[in-house]
């Protein structure tokens, strides 16, 4: 019995006509020959019908063939060169290094106002000076009020007589001698405890914080 020829046979041909093999053109480098479609197509389409289809493309300008040896190859159509002037291009050259410029310029020039908005918004706003003057303002006109009675005379001031004052001098510098003097035999008398620390104590200054005493040794 003769194979039974597939539904997708006449089908692969048909669309192989519209353009299905036109999609082994869509790499520019590589040119392709009948049976390089044909096995590509793994076999669906003959490589008679595959000759016959290039052809007419070929013919209708959708793409470009050469003969390479004993057959013919083809290959998508290529764009053509441009039509740009050596003038033309050096003139893109120039504008191109212009733009390369600018940009550069303009990052520094964004670099430095990034700087100066940082610098400004460390500093103080105008807002809360404001208020800081206003305060000051408050407490110096506070300050010269209480101060005014003096200026004027209208509080009474006494004068220290030189007899009483040498007497609160003579005082001043018995009871401070008495302060160095006792200073002096509490740390003596701390020495002398501080000699054995208790367990984790390593310094007898640790001792002196954690039984809270109070100034300094």
């Amino acid at each position: 019995m003769a194979p039974r020829k597939e539904k997708g046979d006449k089908d692969s041909k048909e669309k192989g006509e519209d353009g299905e093999s036109n999609d082994d053109f869509r790499v520019p480098s590589r040119p392709y020959s009948a049976i390089d479609i044909t096995a590509n197509l793994h076999n669906k389409v003959s490589k008679a019908y595959t000759v016959k289809a290039l052809k007419e493309m070929h013919e209708r300008k959708e793409i470009e063939g050469r003969v390479a040896g004993k057959q013919i190859v083809y290959h998508a159509v290529q764009d053509g060169p441009s039509d740009s002037t050596p003038a033309q291009l050096a003139a893109l050259d120039s504008e191109l290094t212009n733009l390369r410029t600018q940009i550069a310029s303009t990052k520094q020039y964004e670099k430095a106002l990034r700087a100066e908005l940082a610098a400004l918004s460390a500093r103080v706003p105008t807002d809360d000076l404001r208020e800081i003057v206003c305060r000051l303002e408050r407490e110096k006109e506070e300050v010269l009020g209480r101060l005014a009675p003096l200026r004027d005379g209208r509080v009474a001031t006494r004068a220290v007589p030189a007899e009483e004052q040498e007497r609160v001098d003579g005082e001043w510098k018995m009871w401070k001698g008495r302060a160095v003097g006792r200073k002096r035999i509490c740390r003596e008398m701390w020495e002398r405890c501080s000699e054995v620390l208790p367990e984790g104590i390593k310094k007898s200054e640790e001792l002196w914080e954690t039984l809270g005493l109070e100034g300094r040794l």
